[in-house]
């Protein structure tokens, strides 16, 4: 971020996450000891966002390997099972929590000779270097998505896919802010992104501190604004996308996919190849978190909804691939088809 704010920390042996549940009034950051506080801190989304939530489930797994140094290997490694559980049941939809798990037991699996306290050690720089890692990347992604974006541009993004989401600059933010560090003069249209309003709580907050002109509106004034030709690109992230480009995606992204369609407008998603989930055939297989209901009744802890009638809260849906223009990677710009092109970005095994 311009004015830098990081959305995770590592400080003296703890993890220090930014508590995004207070933003844009707070800027508050949690210390967390262990795997279990970790786990928490995904599951009540103090972090949220897929590639944040990956880099902390690697220091969740630093902190439970950090913990268990003084055991001895066979117990050691009984508690990072443990761990990997925990952190695993946090949050179902977005890969990258399950894809650095992964890359952290098959480190611990690699170098299983070696004593519990350096194996905790090399857990911990492991952490760190995919910390490191997220930023080159986004880095990357931004560039090769800002070649997409025009100067005079109005791009309208959904939900927050920032710094605030990543370990640092964002995915489809990350595109916008490298579009506006090249000197393209854009603006930016920010769906509000409805029950936790990610859209107008983070999104404008990023955008804001950039100097980056943006305008918040209810998710449901989208389309119209893509009608009457107010909008040029649109711009998103994603949480797992299957092996055939349908992308899973904050709760809304479908109609606004379907309105961009309709309108003409090319519909981009920004993300990792982390992200990508290649033993996914379609999306139909990308698992839906559903979150309570509260979040619906209850926006901000005050009642909206009449006493005793239901809420549905799925927190995520999933846009087919045939309303994705491209999708934007680290490794370059990908285009239809999507099955032949995924395949080709799907990392060689050690």
């Amino acid at each position: 971020m311009g004015k830098n704010v990081e959305t995770l920390r590592w400080r003296r042996g703890r993890l220090e996450l930014l508590d995004q549940t207070l933003l844009p009034e707070k800027v508050v950051y949690r210390s967390l000891k262990n795997a279990r506080e970790t786990a928490a801190g995904i599951r009540d989304m103090l972090v949220r966002g897929a590639p944040a939530i990956g880099v902390t489930a690697a220091f969740g797994m630093a902190l439970a390997a950090r913990g268990a140094a003084g055991l001895k290997p066979a117990a050691f490694r009984k508690e990072m099972e443990r761990a990997s559980k925990i952190l695993a049941a946090s949050r179902p939809t977005a890969v990258n929590l399950f894809w650095a798990i992964e890359r952290m037991n098959r480190l611990l699996d690699d170098n299983a000779s070696l004593p519990p306290a350096e194996l905790a050690k090399r857990v911990e720089e492991e952490a760190l270097a995919m910390l490191d890692e997220d930023i080159k990347i986004n880095r990357k992604m931004g560039r090769n998505g800002a070649a997409l974006i025009k100067s005079g541009d109005v791009v309208l993004t959904h939900c927050n896919a920032g710094a605030l989401a990543t370990a640092g600059y964002g995915t489809a933010l990350g595109v916008i802010r490298a579009a506006w560090e090249a000197g393209k003069m854009i603006s930016v249209v920010a769906d509000e992104t409805r029950p936790r309003c990610q859209g107008a709580k983070l999104t404008a907050w990023e955008l804001k501190r950039e100097g980056i002109p943006v305008f918040v509106i209810a998710d449901t004034a989208a389309g119209s604004l893509m009608r009457r030709g107010k909008v040029d690109k649109v711009v998103v992230g994603a949480d797992r996308i299957a092996a055939n480009g349908d992308v899973a995606n904050k709760i809304g992204t479908y109609q606004v996919a379907l309105a961009a369609k309709d309108n003409g407008i090319p519909f981009y998603v920004a993300a990792p190849v982390s992200t990508i989930d290649f033993s996914l055939k379609n999306g139909d297989l990308i698992p839906i978190e559903e979150r309570h209901p509260a979040e619906v009744t209850h926006p901000g802890g005050r009642r909206l909804t009449p006493p005793g009638v239901p809420a549905l809260n799925p927190a995520f849906d999933v846009t087919p691939a045939k309303y994705v223009t491209a999708i934007i990677t680290e490794k370059g710009v990908v285009t239809k088809p999507y099955r032949r092109a995924i395949a080709r970005l799907r990392p060689q095994r050690r």
